[in-house]
């Protein structure tokens, strides 16, 4: 089963990933940060029994992991892989998370809510991650009682998230508009819509790769399909914006970046995990843009995930950064 990161939107390259988040917690018990730990190792024993071992169609079988039992370096990959959030992975005391197979569904046990499940697919599928969302909260629902009002709709650690507690995103590949000084602009006009970009890894991140995700930020007062349908309309717009912004480049100067990009990560012998983003960057452009046609679409994606320093320790040990740059030209050279 693929990871989300290794399919592709051929309608859409520029949409990298789609995700669609739902904040949920349980009537009648604290949130996280009121939970004693005998009421948080009861809770995560709840929804063990809940989705350990559901199968779920394409995404394969729910398995359930204690979080305190994983290494530093898989927690912090798993944040690299987009698995988890940054304040998870750092996050002590009792924790836990419900994955599928294929990674495309987590869900975050005792984080900010009791449950933060998260759909991630590849491309601009923001309502097939959706249905896959609603079928896993239906199961939630008829195990456990969710915290609901009337008029404020699902209860949450953080007003902000009142109402649906729906968090859509699409990351999106924007180096010209970033090149370009744009973003900020666009991210200025698109905040008095409700709407907002973040960096490669949301809130209080920076961007990496040209790498951007936009999201809604209102819950109360609107419905869950309408805050999708709302985002799709404005990604496209932006997404357009950029096709515009790539169609007025000097062809020779784009071709001649692209392929210095590639051939400095064909052959180089140290890279950093910034360098390596930057050039991973160009080359994905290159790709989008039909100038590399001999590159699978797939592979830089997976390289920028695969090649991240805590990945790279997962896989191999821990390391030195130093010794990590080594491992990631080698990789790369040889991938490419």
């Amino acid at each position: 089963m693929l990871n989300w990161y290794e399919n592709v939107d051929t309608l859409n390259p520029l949409a990298v990933s789609s995700r669609i988040r739902l904040a949920r917690n349980i009537k009648g018990v604290p949130f996280p940060k009121r939970m004693n730990n005998t009421q948080k190792e009861e809770t995560l024993e709840s929804f063990k029994k809940l989705l350990d071992g559901v199968k779920l169609g394409n995404v394969g079988t729910l398995k359930y992991i204690n979080m305190e039992t994983v290494p530093e370096e898989e927690l912090f990959a798993m944040v690299e892989r987009h698995i988890i959030s940054p304040d998870f992975a750092k996050k002590q005391g009792p924790k836990g998370i419900v994955i599928s197979e294929n990674e495309a569904v987590s869900i975050m046990l005792l984080e900010e809510d009791h449950i933060r499940l998260q759909v991630l697919q590849g491309g601009f599928k923001l309502n097939e991650a959706y249905e896959i969302a609603k079928k896993i909260e239906a199961i939630l629902s008829e195990g456990l009682t969710l915290a609901f009002d009337s008029q404020l709709g699902y209860l949450t650690e953080c007003p902000t998230n009142l109402g649906t507690g729906l968090r859509a995103s699409l990351m999106l590949h924007l180096p010209i508009l970033e090149g370009s000084g744009s973003l900020a602009t666009i991210a200025e006009s698109v905040s008095k819509i409700g709407l907002t970009v973040r960096g490669m890894y949301g809130e209080g991140s920076r961007s990496q790769a040209a790498l951007y995700q936009l999201s809604n930020q209102v819950t109360l007062g609107i419905s869950e399909q309408a805050a999708i349908d709302n985002l799709s309309a404005i990604a496209n717009q932006i997404v357009q914006k950029e096709l515009a912004a790539r169609e007025s480049l000097d062809k020779k100067s784009l071709e001649d970046s692209v392929y210095r990009a590639l051939g400095t990560l064909r052959y180089a012998r140290l890279l950093t995990s910034a360098e390596m983003m930057n050039l991973i960057s160009s080359v994905k452009l290159g790709v989008e843009m039909g100038i590399l046609e001999d590159i699978d679409p797939i592979l830089p994606m997976k390289l920028l995930i695969e090649t991240q320093s805590f990945s790279l320790q997962k896989a191999n040990g821990r390391m030195t950064p130093a010794d990590r740059d080594v491992l990631r030209a080698s990789i790369i050279r040889e991938r490419l």
